[in-house]
């Protein structure tokens, strides 16, 4: 915070002689390298006596110093505004809900897997339930690759029960993103207005879907610079934060990499495919969902696959369970 902003609060000939002195901000006042009798010494004779330096001082750092909070407080703003805002978000098999905790509670979940394993499947259908349950939210769908299907997303509303296809699908907000930076600023747009809360009408953005997000963070890291690994972590930290303040779900699709096996206890030690991005990804989200398709069904019109949590902050990791899928929709295995 520059000093020349709280003129009146310091007077205005006052400020002029901190700047004279280097001093233009709270931090350079409050950190000065010296005494307030040392800094007085430096100002023109008879500009303020010490004792009103020491009085002006104190009153810049109570308006650069955070307001106190009581933790009972605090804590009954959360919990009114997790009764506001958190939505049980279900993708429609129960078994994959016990498996994470359910897909609310404002969490970031990446879903990775191989081709066909279900990972942009599960998303469309977490989105459309969603959508279909909460006739006053929206859902934002970042495509990264240009292959959003309308024709497909379409099917599956109707398949999943939707009375009004065409008001879901208008609540279903399709974006087309080719870099971090339209990334970025889509998500602190958004961000801007969950702030403001009640005062944005219409219905409400509540979960984001990134599919995928590796074309828009791969190509930036590299072994030998730092800067796309700190992009990537800066990101994912942002959406994170996010997704607690304002009970958001964010489901983070990610492309897979080729193994090159260097540790024995990997979780991908038989496998000969993981998540892409590199290991530190994973722990930049609250869950990872790692997706496999195992074949057809014996004498249905369906796939079979199984879902595996990686890692969770929230719930037991290296659980797993199986699903089905039919013309594009998830079922439970055993129904």
């Amino acid at each position: 915070m520059r000093l020349h902003t709280l003129i009146p609060t310091l007077p205005a000939d006052l400020v002029s002689a901190f700047e004279s002195c280097g001093i233009k901000t709270d931090t350079d006042l409050l950190f000065f390298d010296g005494s307030n009798i040392e800094l007085f010494a430096k100002l023109p004779r008879g500009l303020v006596t010490c004792g009103e330096l020491d009085k002006y001082v104190s009153l810049v750092a109570e308006r650069a110093s955070a307001p106190g909070i009581r933790g009972d407080e605090e804590l009954e703003s959360a919990l009114r505004k997790q009764r506001e805002y958190a939505l049980e978000i279900s993708s429609g098999v129960s078994e994959l809900d016990e498996l994470v905790g359910g897909f609310g509670s404002g969490r970031v979940f990446e879903i990775s897997g191989e081709k066909e394993s279900g990972k942009t499947a599960l998303a469309l259908q977490i989105s459309l339930r969603l959508l279909i349950a909460y006739p006053d939210t929206s859902v934002l769908w970042m495509d990264t690759c240009g292959d959003f299907s309308v024709d497909r997303t379409t099917r599956v509303a109707n398949q999943l029960g939707a009375e009004d296809v065409s008001a879901v699908l208008e609540r279903l907000q399709v974006a087309l993103v080719l870099n971090i930076g339209d990334a970025q600023g889509l998500v602190a747009d958004l961000r801007e207005r969950a702030d403001a809360g009640s005062r944005a009408g219409g219905p409400r953005v509540r979960c984001v879907i990134i599919d995928s997000i590796t074309p828009l963070l791969a190509p930036s890291l590299s072994n030998i610079s730092a800067h796309g690994h700190a992009t990537m972590t800066t990101f994912m930290q942002d959406l994170r934060d996010f997704a607690r303040t304002h009970y958001f779900t964010f489901l983070v699709v990610n492309d897979t990499s080729a193994v090159v096996q260097q540790n024995s206890n990997s979780p991908f030690v038989s496998a000969i495919r993981k998540p892409a991005l590199g290991p530190s990804f994973t722990f930049l989200t609250d869950c990872t969902l790692w997706l496999v398709k195992h074949g057809d069904v014996e004498g249905e019109p369906a796939s079979m696959h199984e879902a595996e949590v990686i890692r969770s902050r929230m719930m037991q990791s290296k659980t797993w369970c199986t699903f089905n899928i039919r013309e594009g929709i998830l079922y439970s295995a055993t129904s």
